[in-house]
Formats: structure tokens, sequence, C-alpha cells
């Protein structure tokens, strides 16, 4: 069926809502990469063969991730009248265990996290009776889907569940506009890029709309590298098509007729499924010629990126997709003036894109209204680290530190206090647990020491060393670093000899002074945001933690107990069982003693791994600081 018209969208529509809300029992698994990861193949695997073998009449579909990583593998249950029952951390015996007492006519409580309400106007279901609402959990009680909006709860394939959603409902206003219009959309919602810059989307759409110069292009930039972030996979695994109708809007306000999603190829799932989605679109006339008879063309085309972290920087991608080195260039001229091919080119994150297709389907003033002035709308971070909740999280902006991490996150791991948190990914700063008062917004964060990024946030216990921490992630952006220019290729390698040089107890005090100031210098000098912001760990840990980086130098002290060089391991006899287990564990066979009597650990030998420390189960392996 191609859509030509509103009511050809309301038959998809219809469709959509017929798979979503069947009247049979329905069986959602979350199968986006988090979800296969702790097993989820196998819990579909189990329920499908064991409704086969009870006769038991029942849709069973793979969906995306609802955003509690942590909890999967989740099972979505729906039955028609009783509602929908979310169960966490399902296993094949508990799959099996759940179609059995579905066969009863049974909700079992075991497992169960929540029920997750629906719209009423389409189903007439209230929620499940007996299960707290998903919503009033504390990991969602502050948070506001957009972007996330339909992650985990539509099939990702099937394009009639994403109109159903209401998708593609921006576009058909969209279409109804003057072009200019619908940059002025965009524009008065506030929307900002969310690839981590912050630059106003509206703004960079006049800028390309006015820049002299045929074709034009639009970029969607998937190439998420930040260790511990998968927000844009995500989407692009479980919402593909929102990016989809967002590029298609893109290029119908700035004159674009050509459009490509550049994905990492380490994104496998999100690669198949975008690929899916852009043919599916195709097939229904979303997509390529004439579209909704409007008159207006655009093509999508998937690239499958190198892996280079440098690539998530926009000319650096855009030399990528020419074909060339994936090396930034400097900027003036802006891609927006001198992208692609030489030609005006609009590089929007995945964010930005789902963001889009919402703001036009819904308006720019219900946009607006959500965050605070100057950083309207929500963010999305993957929440990760030693916090007890984990997961992707959605907020308006403005929220603070504290309500993210405390509130949402459920506070430090294992009920150990919060030390500190970084965001922005390998080049964002690490900001104290005194600053959680702060509110998440571009500006804050930026003159915090830290940056938005694209959204990781790690946060870090009372276990953390913030001299290490510094090193691992300028260790990271080193190894990325394209070397294209002096400041980044020189800069971060020698202030990781420097930081080596601090944890291995060989640190002077000028030393210091010597990483303050390359630090200042690679900021100041390097040609790209990678380079640029590379030294934000070493300079937020140096001006918030800095008794620590004293402490390795002047004291030759680790005071979290981590760096190898500036401990030693110790048994305490009156605590040690002799049981054994630290003996059999330790790989360097540093620990002798006999069985049921104190062992000790050989000084000469032990490597300071820690693992005895942590296997032991009497807790009487001492770390001397």
């Amino acid at each position: 069926m191609k859509v030509r018209t509103r009511s050809d969208l309301e038959k998809l529509s219809a469709e959509g809502r017929a798979t979503l809300y069947p009247s049979r029992l329905k069986i959602s698994v979350g199968m986006a990469t988090c979800g296969l990861a702790t097993g989820a193949g196998a819990v579909y695997n189990a329920l499908c063969d064991e409704a086969t073998a009870r006769g038991l009449d029942l849709a069973l579909v793979a969906t995306g991730c609802i955003g509690y990583c942590q909890q999967e593998p989740l099972v979505d249950v729906r039955t028609p009248g009783r509602g929908r029952v979310l169960y966490a951390r399902v296993t094949p015996d508990r799959a099996r265990d759940l179609i059995a007492a579905l066969v009863e006519g049974e909700l079992p409580t075991e497992g169960a996290l929540a029920a997750i309400p629906e719209e009423e106007s389409l189903t007439g279901s209230e929620p499940a009776q007996g299960f707290p609402l998903l919503d009033e959990l504390p990991f969602y009680t502050s948070q506001h889907k957009v972007i996330l909006r339909n992650s985990g709860l539509i099939d990702p394939v099937r394009l009639e569940e994403y109109v159903a959603r209401g998708g593609y409902q921006g576009l058909a206003r969209a279409l109804e506009l003057a072009p200019q219009a619908v940059v002025d959309e965009v524009t008065c919602s506030g929307l900002r890029g969310r690839g981590g810059g912050g630059f106003p989307t509206g703004r960079k759409w006049q800028i390309c709309r006015d820049a002299p110069g045929e074709p034009k292009y639009i970029i969607c930039n998937g190439d998420e590298g930040d260790p511990g972030a998968y927000m844009d996979r995500t989407v692009l695994e479980s919402d593909p098509y929102s990016i989809i109708e967002g590029m298609v809007i893109g290029g119908y306000a700035v004159g674009a007729n050509e459009g490509y999603i550049y994905v990492r190829d380490e994104y496998p799932l999100a690669v198949e499924r975008v690929t899916h989605a852009v043919a599916r679109a195709e097939e229904a006339g979303l997509l390529g010629e004439d579209i909704f008879g409007s008159g207006f063309d655009f093509a999508i085309d998937v690239v499958r990126g190198a892996g280079a972290f440098v690539c998530g920087e926009e000319t650096a991608l855009i030399a990528s997709i020419e074909g060339g080195m994936g090396e930034p260039r400097p900027k003036p001229p802006y891609p927006a003036i001198h992208g692609l091919w030489g030609q005006p080119t609009i590089i929007n994150n995945v964010k930005t894109w789902a963001s889009v297709s919402a703001i036009l389907a819904r308006g720019a003033d219900w946009y607006a209204g959500i965050g605070v002035e100057g950083n309207t709308g929500t963010v999305v971070f993957s929440l990760v680290g030693k916090v007890a909740n984990t997961g992707l999280v959605e907020v308006p902006l403005g929220l603070t530190l504290r309500e993210m991490i405390q509130n949402i996150g459920g506070g430090g791991l294992d009920g150990k206090a919060v030390k500190a948190v970084q965001t922005g990914g390998p080049s964002g700063g690490c900001l104290p647990a005194r600053l959680f008062h702060l509110p998440i917004d571009y500006e804050t964060l930026t003159e915090a020491g830290s940056i938005m990024g694209s959204g990781g946030m790690v946060v870090m216990d009372e276990d953390t060393c913030m001299v290490d921490v510094a090193r691992y992630f300028l260790k990271f952006t080193m190894d990325e670093s394209c070397g294209k220019c002096t400041p980044c290729r020189e800069g971060t390698r020698y202030m990781h000899s420097i930081l080596t040089r601090i944890i291995e107890g060989e640190g002077t005090p000028d030393d210091l002074a010597d990483l303050e100031q390359v630090a200042t210098w690679v900021k100041g000098a390097a040609l790209c945001g990678l380079g640029q912001t590379a030294p934000n760990p070493v300079l937020s840990t140096l001006r918030y933690f800095r008794d620590e980086y004293e402490a390795h130098v002047s004291e030759r002290r680790c005071p979290a107990g981590v760096c190898r060089a500036l401990i030693r391991l110790a048994i305490q006899p009156d605590l040690c069982t002799g049981c054994g287990i630290c003996k059999r564990e330790c790989p360097a066979g540093a620990i002798r003693g006999e069985k049921k009597e104190p062992h000790v650990i050989d000084p000469d030998l032990c490597t300071r791994c820690r693992l005895c420390h942590d296997v032991c189960p009497e807790g009487a392996i001492e770390i001397v600081r």
C-alpha cells in the first residue's frame, strides 16, 4: 500500500493498532542488543516452544529496549481486558513457567516489575491490577519520553505500528507547510543538537537553506563510540522510523533530496533494522519519489562506518562517506555551507532527528514547554558505572545531577557513597558529589568543566581513584586520535605519560604543573572537538580532586587503594578462617597457609591485583594504602 494521503496514513495506522493491541494474548520480548546480550534470544525461543507445546494461541513479538537495561531480559505480557505486565530478568525456565501460568488464566506476581499503562482511548483497557505502575517506579518517575517514546513498545520492523503511535503525522504536517515555515517551527521549539555541541538546530537549518549550491544533503550521525554509551544504538534498533521521518522533514525544510544514515559497523543489529526500515518506507511511498503526493523526493542510503571514534566529528564523518580518511578539517567553513562533496549539508545526531519528527507532529510550543529556557526538550543519558539502577534515562533538560543519580539511579552500588560523575563520554569532565545540585544543561556543565556530550554518564563511588580515571579516559582519546594535528597527537601522549608516572609512584610536584599546562594548551590548540575536549578529564580532576594527585605525588599513596604501585595487601589473621579461596584464586601464587589456619601474602610475589581482596568471603584482606 502506497501512502498518498492522510486517509491512507490512517489505514496504515489501523493495521498497526491491530498488531499493537490485538484481541488475543500478546507477549513482547525486548530484543535490542542489551536484551540479546543477557539471553533474550533463548527466552524468546522458550516462550515460542512452550506455547506451541501447550497449544496456547498468542502473538509473540520482538521489540526494542524500554530503557531499564539492568532488568533485561524483559518480557511484556498483554492480556486483553486485563492490561499489560512487565516481567524482569526472565530466564528460559521462568519463561516456560510463565506460559504454564497463562494457560491456566493466571498472571503470576513472581518476577513482575510493573504494569504498563496503555492509552484507554485506543484499547479501552485499564492497567493490570495488583502491580505498581511502570511510571511510578523510581527509575521512571522523573523521566519524560520523547526520543524514546516508542522504544520497547513497538515492533521496530513494523512501519504500521510506528504509524499507529503517531508516526508520520509530523511529515504529513510539514509537507502542508512552506519549507521556511518548517525551519521556523524547529527554531521556535528551541531544539539544540543532541550530538554534544548543542548548536541550535533551527539556526543550522537556516544557514544551510540560505547557502548557495545544489544539491544539498542530510546526514544522520549514528557513529556513537563513547565507552558505556549506547543511546543512539538503542534508538536505531528500537525506533528507526522516527529517524527516517525526521530526516525527510529536514530534507524538505532545507531543500535536500538525498540523505545518509552513518552507523558504526560494530552495531550490526542497528544496521540491519535501519536498512529494513529504509526499504519498508520506500515500499510505502514514505521515501523516494513524490512523497505523500507532494512532489517532494527524498532518498536515504545507509553507510557503515569503519569504527574510528574521530568519525563522530562531523567533518571526519563527511570525509569517511566520501571514501577518504576519517580525518577532521579546519572550520570554518562549516558543513552547513561546505559539507559533503563541497555542498551545503545538515548533520544532526540520531536523537536530534528523532526529536524533529515529534516536534512537527505536536508543535514547537509543546516541545518548548519541556525543559528550561535556553535548554528545551529532553536529553537521553546512558546511566552506567557504580550506580544502583543502570540503563537509558530520558529526562527534561534542567533536572539536577542529584535527581538523576540519587532518585533515578538509586544512589551508589551496594550502598557505597557516590564520589563523582563524568558526563559527556571520554572527553567529558568529572564532577564531584558536592556539585550534584547543578542542573543538567549545556552551559552549566561546560562552566563546571564538563560537557553534555552525546549522553554518556558514568557514576563513580568512593573506591574510584580519580587519577586512574583521568588516565583511563585519556588513554582512550589518545588511541582514537587520528594524528592529524600535533596538539592532539603529541599532547595526549605526553599527558598520558605523566599520569602513568604519577600512578606508578614516580610523579613529582613539577609533573602536576606540566600536566595542567599541557592540558590547557591542547584544549586551546587542537584542530577538532575530539582534541579540544580530550583534556577535560585531566583538567576537571585536577580542579576538583587535586588532593588525590598530591597524595600520589607527595605521599606515594593512592587514597582509593586502586593504583598497584602505591598499595600493598595484607591478611588480617584474626579474621582469616583459612578457607583457601584466596590461595586458590591468586594468579601469582603469592598466598601461603594451611587449611583452617590464617594465611599470609608474600609481598615479593604479590602483583597487587586485588583479586584475593575481591573473593575473600570474610573481608579479611586489607588494602594498605
